[in-house]
C-alpha cells in the first residue's frame, strides 16, 4: 500500500524452494529507475510515511549491504527495478530469510523506498523515504 502522498503499490510473495526463498514482486506506481526494497522489522504500516515498520529486519546484528554479500541484514533484498511505466519487477531466491523459524519474515514489513539502495551507506543504503509498505502474512496455497 503506499504511504501518503505516493502511489506504490503492489504485491510480493514469498516461497520456499530449493536453495532459499523465492520472492517476486510486481510494484506499481514507481519512478523509472531503482529503488531500496527491503523487509522491515514490524509488520506495522500504520504510520502515515512507513516508518511504523521499523528498520531493516537484522536479527543478528549484520551490516546493511546487498542480497549476494555474506554479511548483510536479513532484510537486505537489494533494489526493485521500476519500467518506463513505473512498474517494478523483482524475482529472486534469496538463501538468507526464513519462513519458517525464530527469525522468520511472516509478520514483518516490506518496503519500497523512494531511491536507490547503494548497498554500501550504513545503515540503510541511504534509499531515502518510503513509498510504500506492507506487512507479510500467509495467503491461501
Amino acid at each position: 500500500h503506499p504511504t501518503e502522498g505516493n502511489k506504490a503499490h503492489g504485491v510480493v510473495h514469498f516461497s520456499k524452494v530449493e536453495g532459499g526463498v523465492r520472492i517476486v514482486a510486481k510494484i506499481r506506481g514507481l519512478k523509472p529507475g531503482k529503488h531500496g526494497f527491503h523487509i522491515h522489522e514490524y509488520g506495522d504500516c500504520s504510520a502515515p510515511d512507513g516508518t511504523s515498520a521499523g528498520g531493516h529486519y537484522n536479527p543478528f546484528g549484520m551490516p546493511h549491504a546487498g542480497p549476494k554479500a555474506e554479511k548483510r541484514h536479513v532484510g537486505d533484498l537489494g533494489n526493485i527495478l521500476a519500467d518506463a511505466e513505473g512498474i517494478g519487477s523483482y524475482d529472486l531466491v534469496d538463501r538468507v530469510i526464513q519462513l519458517r523459524c525464530p527469525q522468520a519474515i511472516v509478520g514483518r514489513a516490506v518496503i519500497v523506498h523512494a531511491g536507490e539502495d547503494d548497498l554500501v551507506s550504513q545503515p540503510t543504503g541511504n534509499a531515502g523515504a518510503r513509498l510504500g509498505c506492507g506487512v507479510i502474512g500467509i495467503d491461501k496455497e
